[in-house]
């Protein structure tokens, strides 16, 4: 058996943690990493407390919205949310982490780790958001694309 490389190591618990996703439409898993060590994770799926969009049903669906617009309208989070808020809410620093996610951030999450300081994002594909990725380019944050891992 061939180790594999960090990147396809924290990719492949990207991946996993996206199997605890609760959204109908897309299950997206991510880690924050600093020195090789894991901080946080984080999938999609609306608040602690609240009732899955399996039970309740998804609005995004039912008002037909596309991938990548009206964010607002969804009742549940971004996994780079809830790894951020997992990483607040235990007193974990992640300024200078890198994030790895199974889907490429959109612009509200970019926005959210442009300021709290991640340093280089890792994802294994893409999402129909050309603001998020000029803004972290422009932000300086590393983007590397990666094969999803087996």
């Amino acid at each position: 058996m061939t180790r594999p490389s960090w990147d396809k190591y924290f990719m492949k618990i990207a991946q996993e943690v996206a199997t605890r996703s609760t959204c109908l439409r897309r299950h997206v898993g991510c880690v924050l990493v600093m020195d090789k060590r894991i901080l946080a994770t984080g999938y999609n799926g609306v608040p602690s407390g609240i009732e899955h969009c399996e039970i309740r049903g998804c609005v995004r669906e039912e008002k037909n919205i596309p991938s990548g617009e009206r964010h607002e309208l969804c009742r549940g989070l971004h996994a780079e949310m809830n790894a951020l808020l997992q990483g607040a809410r235990y007193g974990i620093k992640v300024d200078g982490a890198s994030l790895y996610s199974t889907t490429f951030p959109c612009s509200m999450c970019a926005k959210m780790l442009i300021n709290a300081g991640i340093r280089q994002v890792v994802c294994s594909s893409d999402y129909p958001d050309e603001l998020s990725k000029e803004m972290l380019q422009e932000a300086g944050i590393e983007i590397v694309v990666i094969e999803p891992v087996d």
